[in-house]
């Protein structure tokens, strides 16, 4: 009877107790990523950028809200926001509520798809079964029927209040004590509402420095910022594989990318330039699966420095 059942019921204790530590620690265990990226020309005094991806926020998520308003006590020069900041229709006062004190700083920001559409209820081997069919969101699948419509226009309204600058298929500029930031973003493509057409042609001359933000980082929106010569692209939305393999890592990014990038700093090469790439692996997680295992919910400051 003992070896019968011993392996089974061990199988399912030690499973119990992994769903458990994600759903009940891991899911709040916010980190703080730092990286640092030499793109800066030689001469200009460092700049500190705080990203912050992924909320989703639902009602009722008190611990993060905190966390995310102690992020304005890191001083940043200016924020960038990549996206999905809703899991919940009624989400949008929780959220501003946790931005708050970050929007009195400089900063800009694309949407994500959960900006627009609230989740559905899926199957988590889906995102298995799409990646070994090259198939991710409206990339391949069925556009979505019945989908719940996000009040996304109020965060736009309130972000663009507080002077971030809407990067979604749009360019715009931040100056900071005399230093001028040039930025060029893209709506999500996760949904296919990227138009690199109505961005495209490179840095703008004139700036100090030019960014490119998108949700989503799909290849061909890498691909077409890395040839416009663009030094650094920011990018979130992979939630860093979420539920990853302990010394092994991520088994899905939910896009095209491959899983070696699915989070933290990295090098996209496309046109015979190469770009750093850094994706975030957000804070927060689909409101129907609450759970992050060998993935802790981040926000990232990146401190930019001169090039060699």
């Amino acid at each position: 009877m003992r070896a019968r059942y011993g392996v089974p019921l061990t199988l399912t204790a030690v499973g119990a107790a992994g769903l458990a530590y994600a759903a009940g620690f891991e899911v709040r265990s916010f980190r703080l990523r730092r990286v640092t990226v030499p793109v800066l020309p030689r001469g200009m005094r460092p700049l500190r950028v705080l990203q912050v991806s992924d909320i989703h926020m639902v009602s009722g998520q008190r611990k993060k809200q905190r966390w995310l308003q102690s992020l304005a006590g890191l001083r940043p020069d200016f924020v960038i926001n990549t996206g999905d900041n809703l899991s919940d229709p009624e989400g949008v006062p929780e959220t501003l509520d946790a931005l708050g004190p970050l929007m009195e700083f400089p900063g800009a920001y694309v949407f994500g798809s959960n900006d627009y559409y609230g989740p559905k209820l899926r199957n988590p081997a889906r995102y298995l079964f799409e990646r070994v069919q090259g198939r991710h969101g409206l990339n391949g699948n069925a556009p979505v029927v019945g989908a719940v419509h996000n009040p996304w226009e109020e965060l736009r309204d309130a972000f663009d209040a507080a002077g971030w600058v809407g990067l979604s298929n749009c360019r715009g500029r931040l100056k900071l004590e005399g230093i001028e930031i040039a930025l060029t973003g893209l709506d999500d493509p996760h949904i296919k509402r990227d138009r690199y057409a109505e961005v495209a042609g490179g840095p703008e001359s004139g700036a100090d420095l030019s960014l490119a933000v998108v949700h989503a980082p799909y290849l061909r929106s890498l691909d077409a910022f890395a040839s416009d010569g663009y030094p650094l692209i920011l990018a979130g939305h992979t939630h860093g594989g979420q539920l990853c393999i302990p010394f092994y890592g991520a088994l899905v990014t939910n896009c095209d990318l491959d899983p070696d990038r699915v989070k933290g700093l990295s090098t996209h090469t496309a046109g015979g330039r190469t770009s750093f790439l850094h994706v975030s692996a957000g804070c927060g997680t689909n409101r129907y699966t609450p759970v992050r295992f060998a993935c802790p919910p981040e926000a990232t400051l990146l401190t930019l420095t001169a090039r060699p």
